[in-house]
């Protein structure tokens, strides 16, 4: 399989988002399965066990939805842009993606202004800010504002006519 050309901020993403899924992934399995051998051979188990997965799922879920939108991963319709000339294509793609990062900036500050409030809010045994959960949210929108915004100026450098017709303007993933 050929890795893609990435530039440095999607080189950044990828590597950022891989490591919390990788590193998510086996804190959850190790935590878990020591937890239920130990439920098994001493009959009871960890406390915090159950508390850690359920504060770290969130991050490899928004780690996982940041590499599916980096890969172009997400469903798409794209019927309708591919019947258009070229030109129209490249100036709708630009637009669509313009709208998407607006509406990423838009959840990102939504989210920025909840932490404050959220806070206060503390998990029962580990006592965990609430705002630890948010920021995986905050910063998977930040991510996927900013490779929108890539996808608009991609989308706006693509040549209206190529001969060969392998040219490919991405559509915004609505």
């Amino acid at each position: 399989m050929q890795s893609p050309d990435r530039n440095p901020l999607e080189s950044a993403i990828v590597a950022v988002c891989s490591a919390v899924m990788w590193v998510t992934t086996v804190v959850i399995f190790v935590i878990l399965t020591a937890n239920t051998v130990l439920r098994y051979v001493g009959g009871t188990g960890l406390q915090w066990a159950n508390e850690l997965p359920e504060l770290l799922f969130p991050w490899l879920v928004m780690a996982g939805v940041v590499l599916a939108a980096e890969k172009g991963g997400h469903i798409a319709t794209v019927f309708l842009m591919e019947a258009l000339p070229k030109t129209a294509q490249r100036v709708i793609g630009a637009l669509g993606w313009l709208i998407v990062a607006a509406l990423y900036g838009t959840l990102s500050k939504a989210t920025f202004s909840m932490l404050e409030i959220v806070q206060d809010e503390r998990s029962p045994i580990l006592h965990v800010p609430g705002s630890v959960t948010y920021a995986c949210v905050l910063g998977g929108m930040v991510m996927l504002a900013l490779l929108a915004l890539q996808s608009a100026w991609r989308a706006w450098q693509a040549q209206p006519s190529v001969p060969s017709g392998n040219a490919e303007i991405q559509a915004p993933h609505w």
